[in-house]
């Protein structure tokens, strides 16, 4: 019976790990700053979390690209649906964007693109082989996504912030950003899948390793996002704005790919003579 009741607890902290996660990363900020710590101490932490956060998303996808099969990176359908949402709706609100540069809901209607433009999480991956998905397929998307946006979002920003920020700074930016996480694990991933077949076959048989560094990236990130909260100078009528628009927009991009996949589902299905 004890034992039952362990596994019972290890699958109910599994299945709410993410909320869990999010709660303690709040906590950690909360404690952290309870206890006044001196400025150089808070500086140091800062920098440190910069530091771990890509190392984590670096180790984690390179665990996860190591037990795919390469051969299944193919395109599928739902990819085109969803880049064509994505960016149509980059651009639509680019628009909107424009004709509204001093209005207060520029800053809400922003995070709304901000929502959009993201690219599907590099993290994703890891979630999607916890979940027994195919990881290969969402890997492909992750690819696309990632290069859509470096093409797009150069073209895009300067529709409304004229003058601010040219194309090739923002897409030397950006791929800044994601080579190092994304490509850099994923051709090290493919180089040890062929040459060196023994390494992989024993990061197949670590189980779980990568989720657990997902956890304490979630973690890390809940922690700084509660930071950067907590000192904005922005109103309360403002915050509650882009709380409601990006939790919209999340729960939005969540029941149109949920609708998506079973429309995909159904049409899969061989029709009988």
């Amino acid at each position: 019976m004890e034992n039952l009741g362990n596994e019972k607890m290890k699958q109910c902290l599994k299945n709410w790990s993410l909320p869990l996660t999010m709660l303690l990363g709040i906590c950690l900020y909360l404690i952290a700053h309870a206890l006044h710590l001196p400025d150089a101490v808070k500086t140091n932490i800062n920098a440190g979390i910069k530091i771990v956060q890509p190392v984590l998303i670096f180790c984690m996808l390179y665990l996860s690209f190591c037990k795919i099969d390469f051969n299944q990176l193919r395109l599928r359908p739902w990819h085109g649906y969803l880049l064509l949402f994505q960016i149509g709706m980059m651009g639509l609100l680019s628009v909107v964007l424009r004709y509204m540069p001093h209005s207060n809901l520029f800053i809400i209607i922003e995070c709304l693109l901000a929502c959009i433009i993201c690219p599907t999480a590099t993290a994703s991956v890891v979630i999607v082989e916890k979940l027994k998905g195919n990881t290969a397929t969402l890997l492909m998307y992750n690819i696309l996504i990632n290069l859509s946006v470096a093409l797009t979002v150069p073209v895009f920003i300067p529709i409304f912030m004229q003058g601010e920020i040219g194309f090739a700074e923002t897409f030397r930016a950006i791929v800044a950003q994601v080579c190092p996480v994304l490509m850099i694990p994923l051709i090290l991933a493919r180089l040890t899948n062929q040459f060196l077949p023994k390494l992989r076959d024993k990061i197949r048989e670590v189980k779980d390793l990568a989720f657990y560094l997902w956890i304490v990236a979630v973690a890390l990130a809940m922690a700084t996002a509660t930071r950067a909260f907590a000192h904005t100078n922005m109103d309360a009528y403002t915050l509650l704005g882009i709380m409601a628009i990006t939790a919209t927009a999340c729960l939005m991009q969540f029941l149109l790919a949920g609708k998506l996949a079973n429309l995909l589902a159904i049409a899969s299905v061989p029709v009988k003579p």
